[in-house]
């Protein structure tokens, strides 16, 4: 590829000269990778990987035990290989959690090592941020450079939603990794068709799908495609070589599911978020193909088209409108969005630019095509699949574009800025500067008095940028003064596109993120969230974020808002799906203590309100309830003579009684409640067995033993997934077992039942 401009005014090194001249001289073309290393490059890689650290390191304990039915399964880990193995949510192994459990191997390891604490769950998905923050930033300077991995390492770091999954314990820091050096293992394939790469890229998918079964599977039609078609050997090979990636893809995610399913059903825990006892069923059904079709047995307001909804793509869903606007909506826009219309642009612009080169060559111009081809296929069609699927939805599963948005943002600006000199170019470029700025502008603006100078800064800075590209583009070459125009507009330009996310990040950094549904920011309106309940915690206030799906509008308040960082306001609110507005009721059932109830949720004597659910007193769905210090101690009180110190319905609940105490804690009908696990023969032999001291039910709003989850849109209701075990268990019970509140929590000891029941 030519340069339009002398190259001594660009920090993108050349990709190589035309082929006549490598023909008349006798050079293979230069590569990034082969090129001498600038001085600037190691001390600015270091401070990328330092800076990264500190960004996902700061403040780290803030967020507690963040999702703490993953860090439940986690300190069970840490005391039992079985539990370890098998991912269960106790270390009495009744159930395991609803995914496979490669993401909780590194945090139970560091928790066996280290002790339990935040910061032993937390700092190795910290460490992962980092690590995908390198494997990056190799991958791009390959081919592009030093500046242009740089620029893409940044735009990564300071990706918001970036920061936020890479300090929390949900299974996608670990699933974004994998992800980026599965590109990264294809693309050094495709550079010389070299077998050993692509077989390491298929192992890598398969430790992805034991890390989140199917969405690991996203990304392998673009990239097997793109192997299939521009790897530079023989059609016969590539073949060969797609076959032994596809085995060693098997083998790396196919023996812990053998073992699972080959595994003797009574001596194993129950496989949580299924119907049946089986992975495979949970794999393509509630974690798989029902997350696309909507169709997810067990769920909670699951993906079910609402009535007459219709948005920009003209499909809604209970999480959500679908269409090709959803990752620019208001809740979603601002996670992930800032700069995916520049990657965009970035994508058409690299390969209208790159695509003169011949499929069947390893010059460096056809691997420049090939990685905006890989990372690009990446990016559409996990876009696609995450703007229309009509299952569960949350935004923070958006945490998957970041790597694919920063490679398409360091490239595209590498070869459109060798380009500049071209007047499509030099306005493609500029163009994008000024889009860029003006969407921070917009994306900075939902969340009502945050920052308001930054936002019209940005714009400024933005424009600005854009009109000194164009100009600086356009003076004679060589010109030191149009040169020095050009570097300054650049690095205006960055500046503006970074300064909103990276304002996002601090704030995201600055509070404590706990709970199910979690996002990075501040509060926007318009957002309603995912059934969600951010709890953040701020100076010592306490309040929760994000809406239940098909709850008002504006339910995402409680997040700093009004200064830098913010301060902190907030309250429950928003509704389950279908749900009234706050305070009401909705469909059948009768929502505790004024909140709302849920479609469905016939679970006894008043299910349980929206303030349970969103993690209040009586904990629920979303997070659990906070373990008092006497409730702490019956729990330990004689807990060796027991396999569970207790039984709680919802893995939330039970979460939060295993952490405070260290004893293993049973979670009946696992995460939503719904699943038949134990039968409520199976529960009664334990007790009979002596196995369980305490059941422990509601104190606020009258469930557990009043009915099962009744906010859960029949998690355990009767008829609800599950056959209604959790109700069946919570009723028998109550029937059989006299209640004691301690710590103002509602204890029946399983060991003392009434007289003349057994």
């Amino acid at each position: 590829m030519t340069t339009a401009v002398p190259p001594l005014d660009s920090p993108f090194p050349e990709r190589g000269p035309n082929a006549a001249a490598d023909a008349a001289t006798d050079q293979a073309p230069a590569t990034a990778a082969t090129a001498p290393r600038p001085r600037w490059e190691r001390p600015a890689y270091l401070a990328l990987l330092l800076g990264t650290a500190a960004l996902l390191l700061w403040n780290l304990s803030a967020s507690g035990y963040a999702n703490s039915f993953y860090s439940a399964a986690v300190q069970a880990g840490s005391e039992s290989w079985k539990a370890f193995f098998f991912g269960s949510s106790d270390a009495g192994n009744s159930i395991t959690v609803d995914k496979p459990p490669a993401a909780l191997w590194p945090m139970a390891l560091s928790v066996r090592l280290f002790g339990l604490g935040s910061w032993q769950i937390l700092a190795p998905q910290a460490l992962m941020g980092v690590g995908t923050t390198a494997v990056l930033y190799a991958a791009v300077r390959r081919q592009f450079g030093p500046a242009a991995a740089l620029l893409s390492g940044v735009t990564f770091a300071l990706t918001p939603v970036a920061a936020l999954m890479f300090r929390f314990n949900n299974p996608d820091a670990l699933l974004t990794l994998l992800l980026t050096v599965t590109v990264y293992c294809v693309l050094r394939a495709l550079d010389g068709a070299h077998t050993k790469w692509l077989v390491l890229a298929g192992a890598v998918i398969g430790l992805a799908f034991l890390t989140k079964t199917l969405q690991a599977f996203v990304i392998l039609p673009p990239l097997a495609l793109l192997y299939a078609v521009c790897a530079p050997t023989r059609l016969r090979r590539r073949l060969g070589q797609l076959l032994l990636a596809g085995l060693a893809m098997v083998v790396a995610g196919g023996w812990w599911v053998a073992i699972v399913e080959l595994w003797p059903a009574g001596s194993r825990p129950y496989i949580g978020g299924s119907q049946n006892n089986s992975f495979l069923e949970l794999t393509l059904g509630y974690n798989g193909l029902g997350r696309i079709s909507g169709d997810e047995v067990g769920s909670v307001g699951g993906g079910a088209r609402r009535a007459g909804g219709a948005g920009a793509g003209g499909g809604g869903g209970g999480w959500g409108e679908t269409g090709i606007d959803r990752l620019f909506s208001a809740n979603i826009g601002g996670q992930i969005s800032w700069l995916l219309p520049a990657a965009l642009i970035m994508l058409v612009a690299g390969l209208v630019i790159t695509w003169r080169a011949r499929r069947a060559t390893d010059s460096v111009e056809s691997m420049a095509r090939a990685a905006f081809l890989a990372w690009g296929g990446c990016l559409l069609i996990t876009g696609l699949i995450f703007s229309y699927m009509q299952g569960i939805f949350h935004e923070y599963y958006t945490v998957a574009l970041a790597p694919f948005v920063a490679a398409l943002v360091g490239m595209g600006v590498a070869v459109l800025w060798e380009e500049r000199g071209g007047l499509a170019a030099s306005l493609t470029l500029s163009a994008t500067v000024a889009l860029t700025a003006w969407w921070s502008y917009a994306l900075l603006g939902r969340a009502s008095g945050y920052l308001p100078w930054l936002r019209w800064t940005v714009l400024a800075a933005g424009l600005l940028a854009a009109a000194g590209l164009l100009i600086g583009s356009r003076w004679r070459p060589g010109s030191r003064t149009g040169g020095r125009l050009l570097r300054g507009a650049a690095a205006l330009g960055v500046g503006a596109a970074l300064a909103g996310p990276f304002a996002y990040c601090l704030t995201t950094v600055d509070s404590g993120r706990s709970g199910s549904i979690v996002t990075a920011g501040p509060a926007v309106a318009g957002g309603a969230g995912g059934p969600g309940g951010m709890r953040f915690k701020r100076a010592g206030a306490e309040g929760f974020r994000g809406g239940f799906p098909g709850g008002p509008q504006g339910a995402t308040q409680g997040a700093p808002q009004g200064g830098f960082p913010g301060g902190a306001q907030g309250g429950p609110q928003g509704g389950m799906p279908g749900g009234a507005p706050q305070g009401g009721q909705a469909g059948a059932a009768p929502g505790g203590q004024g909140g709302q109830g849920v479609p469905g949720a016939a679970g006894g004597a008043g299910g349980r309100g929206a303030r349970s659910a969103m993690g209040g007193p009586g904990g629920g769905l979303l997070n659990g309830t906070k373990a008092s210090a006497e409730a702490t101690a019956a729990l330990r009180a004689n807990a060796g003579g027991y396999t569970w110190a207790a039984a709680a319905v919802g893995a939330q609940n039970a979460a939060s009684y295993q952490l405070a105490s260290g004893e293993p804690v049973m979670p009946i009908g696992g995460f939503n409640g719904s699943d038949p696990s134990p039968t409520l023969a199976k529960f009664q032999e334990y007790v009979k067995a002596g196995k369980i001291h305490y059941f422990i039910g509601q104190n606020d709003g009258g469930t557990g033993a009043e009915g099962g989850q009744g906010a859960r849109g029949g998690a355990g209701g009767p008829g609800g997934p599950g056959g209604g075990t959790s109700s069946a268990i919570a009723e028998w019970v109550k029937a059989g077992f006299k209640a004691t509140t301690i710590g103002g929590a509602t204890f029946y000891d399983l060991t003392a039942p009434v007289s003349g029941t057994s």
